[in-house]
Order: structure tokens, then sequence, then C-alpha cells
């Protein structure tokens, strides 16, 4: 018996080790792969075959040279059968994305609702019903939806999918876990944390940055060598309630002059017109057509959002700055602002200034990055998805 514990657990690793060679290098051939990974040819070749089995890579047909020994063909991480989901709870929408595992997207649904008024549970019941069309729809396209994770803007319980607080939901203490049902494993996770990850491997892949997610709210995902720094209790990342100004506006949290007060999405729209109910799009439109108050809402965020990042940026130093969710389409309005702000107060202290980019993914990047999460999993560990 101990013999065969072994074995399984070398078959496990090796398993991993392939899947991983092949998912990095984007395409490789068997013999390639054993000399990477130093496993014999018939091994690679037996774990190369169980992969296929799976659904997990593909042979594709194309014939490679150039490398030791007879020509190959390529093997490639399949997109075919197997997929993960990505949801997301946010204040005035739900969001579902399927992304099977060659990380290739298949399936986008959005679909607006006032979650501030409707309560916890009616909430799940029509996420619920979100994710089981999507994971029919998936289905019947030949994907198997293996698992997914819950993106939610506020502070969660990992090991039991508790929301502690989420003040711009008006939840606190609220289980998502137990009152939804899916057909698949599903996990709850932060919604800046997730668009971190998802702009890491979806966007444009630096290897330190911090993340910025703009939308009724402002988190934070803080990247270090290519891993999600989640702090001592898992609640790093609250740049929304950075305080900017201390006699500022009161904020949801309690405090006052905090960086959500300057620039959230409902401050930006009230701002600009407080009729206007077109949501950032009429905001776009206003700022094209030269609204005044548009305009200087705008540039006051990216005032607020240069001062709380200054304040970041002498904390944790990270390499580039991204400003994702709504920040990227407004990016022509604030970036520019944000940039002079971190110059005139880091300058006198640093020599290099972290550099300010749009993020690639916007208002996708939490839902890519809870998808992507269950697509790390499965290639980390694919042993597991085949004895299942």
């Amino acid at each position: 018996m101990a013999q065969a514990v072994r074995h399984d657990a070398m078959r496990a690793r090796n398993l991993a080790l392939v899947l991983g060679e092949v998912s990095a290098r984007g395409s490789v051939t068997r013999a390639a792969l054993a000399e990477i990974t130093g496993l014999a040819k018939t091994t690679v070749s037996k774990l190369v075959g169980d992969l296929i089995e799976a659904g997990l890579v593909i042979e594709t047909g194309v014939v490679r040279v150039g490398e030791r020994g007879r020509p190959g063909m390529e093997v490639r991480v399949s997109g075919r059968r197997v997929a993960a989901i990505g949801l997301e709870i946010n204040v005035d929408y739900l969001a579902a994305r399927v992304v099977d595992l060659s990380r290739s997207v298949r399936i986008r649904r959005t679909q607006p609702v006032d979650n501030r008024m409707t309560s916890p549970g009616d909430v799940i019941a029509i996420l619920q019903d979100l994710a089981l069309s999507v994971v029919d729809e998936a289905v019947d396209s030949g994907l198997r939806v293996v698992g997914g994770v819950l993106a939610v803007p506020g502070t969660v319980d990992l090991a039991t999918g508790t929301v502690h607080s989420a003040p711009n939901l008006g939840w606190r203490d609220v289980p998502l876990l137990s009152p939804l049902r899916t057909p698949f494993p599903l996990r709850v996770d932060n919604e800046a944390n997730l668009a971190a990850l998802g702009e890491l491997w979806f966007g444009a892949g630096h290897p330190d940055f911090l993340h910025v997610s703009g939308e009724i709210g402002v988190g934070a995902g803080l990247i270090v060598r290519g891993e999600l720094f989640r702090g001592f209790h898992g609640f790093a990342g609250e740049l929304g309630h950075v305080v900017v100004s201390p006699g500022g506006p009161p904020c949801r949290c309690g405090g006052h002059g905090c960086l959500e007060t300057y620039a959230g999405q409902d401050v930006l729209l009230a701002a600009a017109n407080a009729e206007l109910g077109a949501g950032i799009a009429g905001l776009l439109a206003e700022l094209d057509a030269g609204n005044r108050d548009a305009l200087a809402a705008c540039e006051r965020a990216g005032w607020a959002l240069g001062v709380a990042l200054s304040s970041a940026v002498n904390l944790v130093d990270p390499g580039t700055i991204v400003l994702g969710g709504i920040y990227a389409p407004l990016f022509p309005w604030i970036g520019g602002v944000v940039t002079e702000t971190l110059a005139a107060r880091l300058g006198q202290m640093r020599e290099v200034v972290p550099s300010v980019e749009v993020s690639r993914l916007g208002t996708e990047a939490a839902t890519l990055g809870a998808a992507g999460q269950v697509i790390q999993q499965v290639i980390a560990d694919p042993a597991a998805l085949l004895n299942a």
C-alpha cells in the first residue's frame, strides 16, 4: 500500500510538471518535454497521452524540427473540453465569464442589477440563475465547467465564503456559499484581488504592480514577484478608504475624506450631472462634449488617486500602477493628473516614480481573475481532475 501511495504521488507530480511546461511554453514536442523535465521519453509519452485523454492538451498536427531527436508534433493546452467560470457581484451589476483551459474567453454575460436595493438572498438567487444559464450554454458548446470563483467587493473569509463587510452593498456577515447551488466547486474572493490576478494572467502580465479597481468603491490588489499579496488577515488593498483629506466628505465606512468620496463612480456621476442616468457611458459623453463639471470631477478624482497612491508607493514600492475598472475608459482624463500628482509628492524622495498605465481588461478583470484561479489550480494539479 505504501508503494502505491508513492507511485500515485509521483504520477501526480509529473502530470503537473508536464502540463505546467506545456502551459508556460505555449507549444512543445514530447521529445522537448523529456529534455526539459528530465523524465524518460516513455514516461512523457504516457503522461501526455493521459492529458490528451482528459482533454487538457492536444497534439496540433504541426511538426516541429530543430530539436534533439526526430521531428515531433506540437503539444498545446486544449481549449476544447475543460473550462472555468468567473462570477462577480458588484454594486450595480452581476457578471459571468467562462474561460477555457487555453485562457480564451468563451462566454461573456453582464446583467445590470441595483444590488444596493436588493436583499442578499435575492441577489444570490439572481446570480445562481445567471451562473446556471451560462453553464448550460458552455455544456452545449462541448465544455465541462470544472470550478468557479465568485468576486465580491468586500472583505471575505476565504475558508467559509462569508462576506464580512461590503459597505457599498450594505452587507455584513453574509454567507454566500451555503445558499448557492452550483454543479461545480465554488469559492469566494475579494474583487480587487481577483482583478489584480486577472491583469497578471490576461493583461500586461507585469510581475510587480499595484492594480486599482475603480467601481462604486475603489479597491486595489498588489502583485509581488508574480504572486498576490493578501496581508496577514487577507484584507490588504482597501485603497478606497485611504484618507486623502481628513476634513473631506463623509464616507460609507464611517470616516471622512476617503478616496472613494472623490473618485468613486457615484461621486463622479453626481458631480458631472445629478440627473445623469447612463452610467459611465453618459459620463464619457459629457467629457467628450467638454462638460466643465465632468472635467472638474475627473481632475479632482485624479488628484485624490495620486494622493492615495503616493502613500501606497511609499509603503509597498510597486514597479507599476495599473488603473482598471471605470478608470480604464476615464484614463485620458485622469491618467495625467494621477501621474503629475505622484511626481509632485514623490519626486523629492525617490529617484524613480512608478509608471501609471491603463488596464487592458477594464471591468472584466475580476471575472477573468476568478476564472483564472481555477485554471491555475487545474494546471498545478491535473491529477485531481483526472481522478475525479
